[in-house]
Formats: structure tokens, C-alpha cells, sequence
């Protein structure tokens, strides 16, 4: 897992928390506790899933696009971070006669991605809305 999801669900419940207002990335960054370049680049990918839009310039920010109770966390994982339970490789010499060297990445690499799939269904169960009504009635 990376930080990216962590941060764009946080940005998303931001968002649905404050209905109807643009947030500027400055004032993200600093209720998430990320830098602001850091959050325009997963705003980015956020608004390419059609989960938010921009507004440039003066008085500018981000609005969500899309209803909160029909955004999942699974959705947003595939939007930031699909891919990220599969490990790096070490790119050092193989053993070309060895059965387990030539093919062990490979192997691995699908058991990971078939991780990636059940994981996102997973999340697929829990949406940004219901993340928000969790948050408020822990404050409640």
C-alpha cells in the first residue's frame, strides 16, 4: 500500500465534508498534512477517474463530481494505487538453467496482481460517503 490512496480518500471525505465549497490544494495539503504539489498530483488522477473537477486561477480549487455515497474506496484505489501490493524486483543476475530464477518473478508477479483484485473488491464495499458518516459520528 502507498500513500497516495491514504491521502486521496482523505482528500475525497474532505471534499464531501465541505458540500458545495472548492477546496484549493493549499488547504487540502494542510487537512491531510501533505505537501500541495504532492495533492495536485493525485487530484489529478482523482479528476481523470471523474471523481472531482478543477478550477484554475484566482479563487480556484477542487469540487467533487460525483455523489460521495456512489464513490468506493475501491474505485479510488484503482485510480492511485492499483499495482502497489506487488514488490520491486532486484534486477541482479539470474541463474538462466535455473527453473526458480527464470520463472519466480512471473508467478509471483500474478499471485500479487490476483492480491491487487481482491483487494480492491474489498474496498468496493466501503464508500466516501460511509467514511464521512463513520468520522462524524465518532465526533458526535
Amino acid at each position: 500500500m502507498n500513500s497516495e490512496f491514504t491521502i486521496a480518500v482523505h482528500s475525497l471525505v474532505y471534499l464531501a465534508y465541505l458540500p458545495e465549497h472548492m477546496a484549493s490544494s493549499q488547504s487540502i495539503a494542510h487537512n491531510v498534512a501533505t505537501n500541495p504539489v504532492r495533492v495536485r498530483k493525485i487530484m489529478s488522477c482523482l479528476r481523470e477517474a471523474g471523481f472531482v473537477k478543477t478550477k484554475e486561477g484566482t479563487g480556484g480549487g477542487y469540487t467533487l463530481t460525483a455523489d460521495p455515497k456512489d464513490i468506493t474506496l475501491g474505485q479510488v484505489y484503482r485510480s492511485v494505487s492499483f499495482g502497489a501490493i506487488k514488490p520491486t524486483w532486484c534486477k541482479g543476475e539470474r541463474e538462466e538453467s535455473c527453473l526458480i530464477s527464470t520463472n519466480i518473478q512471473k508467478v509471483v508477479n500474478g499471485i500479487f496482481l490476483e492480491a491487487d483484485q481482491f483487494f480492491a473488491e474489498y474496498l468496493d464495499k466501503t464508500t466516501i460517503k460511509s467514511v464521512l458518516n463513520q468520522i462524524k459520528g465518532q465526533t458526535e
